[in-house]
C-alpha cells in the first residue's frame, strides 16, 4: 500500500487519438439504434414477469433472475437519455469488478450469456444502499458537497469539520446509507438502519465492513490504472442459503464517480473541476438548462453530450480492464440475440 502511495499513478488522458475517433464513428452510428427497452417475458418462454428499474430490465426465471442492463441513462431519479453500448459497458465492466473482489465478499452472479446480461441467483435484497465516499463532491440533493454546502455538519451518522471545500480529499472513507425508495433515495444513519427494521445489526455490521473493504481495494486498483475511484454504491442480498452476497453492479461509472489522477491536484489548486469519466457533465447540462427534479418534460440531450458519454464510459471499461471495448455484431437484431442466448443459458440451468 505504501508504495501506491509512493508511485505516481500512470497518465491517462481523454484525449483525441485514432482509436477513439474509430469508436466515435461507431457510437454515433448507433444513437439510433440503443438498447432502450426490452420484452423478453414475450420472447422467452422460461421468463415470467418483468420489473423495468431506471437502467435494468429485470425478469423472473423462476431460481433465477435475468438482469438485461439497458442503454438508458438516469439520474435525478429519471431517465435522461439512452447511450449507444452502454449496456454493455456496465455489464461488462461489473463481471470484470465481480471476479476480482471474490475474496472480499461472494456475489450472486450464476452466469452472463449476453454482453447486456448477467443471471443471478435470488436474493432477498437488503432495502438500503451503501454509498462510500472518500471526496466531498456531487450535484445531486443527496451529494456529499450539496448538503455539506447547506450547513450539513452531521450526515448519515458522520461529523464533518467546518472548512471543507468542493472535491477535497476526505481524511477516511465515510459510508453515507440511503434507504432503496421506488422514486427518490433517502439518507439514513446506521441507527435508523437498525431501529426501522431494515437489517439487523449484525447484517448491517457485516455488509458496511465489505462495503468498505470493497471501495478501498477498488481505489487501489483504480490508481493503479491511473484513476481515483471518488465514491461508489453497493448493494447486497441475503440468498436461500441465508449467505450475504453483493449483488447489481459494482465500480461501474454509472455507480460510480471516476476522475483522472494524475490531473486531480492541479485542477484542484487552479479551482477547476477534476477531469471525470462519469455521467456528472450531463447531470451539470441538465441542472443548468432545466429544473431536472420537478419539470414534466426535459430538455433532449445534445448528440455530442451522449456521444462523449458513450465515449467515456468505453474509455473506463477499457482503462480499467486494460482491455479493448469488443463491438457487439450488428447483423443480428439486439433483441432477437438476447432473446437466444437467454433461453439457451436458462434450458442449460435448469
Amino acid at each position: 500500500m505504501s508504495s501506491q502511495q509512493q508511485s505516481p499513478p500512470p497518465h491517462v488522458a481523454l484525449t483525441n487519438n485514432d482509436h477513439k475517433e474509430e469508436l466515435m464513428r461507431a457510437i454515433k452510428s448507433s444513437i439510433t439504434n440503443c438498447l432502450s427497452e426490452t420484452h423478453l417475458d414475450l420472447t422467452v418462454p422460461q421468463l415470467k414477469s418483468k420489473i423495468r428499474g431506471k437502467v435494468r430490465d429485470i425478469y423472473d426465471g423462476g431460481d433465477y433472475l435475468v438482469m438485461v442492463t439497458t442503454d438508458r441513462q438516469s439520474a435525478f431519479d429519471r431517465i435522461l437519455a439512452s447511450i449507444p453500448f452502454k449496456g454493455q459497458v456496465l455489464n461488462e465492466t461489473s463481471l470484470w469488478w465481480f471476479n476480482k473482489t471474490q475474496h472480499i465478499t461472494p456475489n450472486a452472479v450464476v452466469s452472463v450469456p449476453d454482453k447486456n446480461v448477467t443471471i443471478a441467483r435470488k436474493c432477498s435484497v437488503f432495502p438500503v444502499e451503501f454509498v462510500v465516499r472518500g471526496y466531498v463532491t456531487g450535484s445531486t440533493d443527496t451529494s456529499l458537497w450539496t448538503v455539506y454546502n447547506k450547513g450539513v455538519r452531521n450526515y448519515c451518522g458522520n461529523n464533518l469539520p467546518d472548512g471543507l471545500v468542493k472535491n477535497q480529499k476526505l481524511t477516511e472513507n465515510i459510508l453515507t446509507p440511503t434507504t432503496k425508495a421506488a422514486d427518490h433515495d433517502v439518507p439514513v444513519t446506521p441507527d435508523e438502519i437498525v431501529q426501522r427494521g431494515l437489517m439487523t445489526q449484525a447484517d448491517y455490521d457485516e455488509v458496511s465492513r465489505r462495503a468498505m473493504s470493497l471501495f478501498e481495494f477498488g481505489q487501489h486498483v483504480a490508481l493503479d490504472h491511473g484513476l481515483i475511484l471518488v465514491d461508489t454504491k453497493y448493494e447486497f442480498g441475503k440468498g436461500p442459503d441465508g449467505q450475504i452476497y453483493l449483488i447489481d453492479e459494482v465500480h461501474t461509472p454509472d455507480s460510480s464517480r471516476y476522475w483522472i489522477a494524475h490531473s486531480y491536484q492541479e485542477r484542484i489548486q487552479n479551482g477547476l473541476e477534476p477531469e471525470n469519466i462519469d455521467k456528472e457533465f450531463l447531470r451539470l447540462w441538465f441542472k443548468s438548462h432545466c429544473n431536472p427534479y420537478e419539470d414534466e418534460v426535459l430538455p433532449d440531450a445534445p448528440e455530442e453530450l451522449v456521444s462523449e458519454l458513450a465515449w467515456r464510459y468505453i474509455f473506463l471499461f477499457e482503462t480499467i480492464t486494460n482491455s479493448r471495448f469488443e463491438m457487439p455484431e450488428t447483423k443480428e437484431p439486439v433483441h432477437d440475440r438476447i432473446s437466444r442466448n437467454v433461453s439457451q443459458a436458462l434450458s442449460s440451468l435448469q
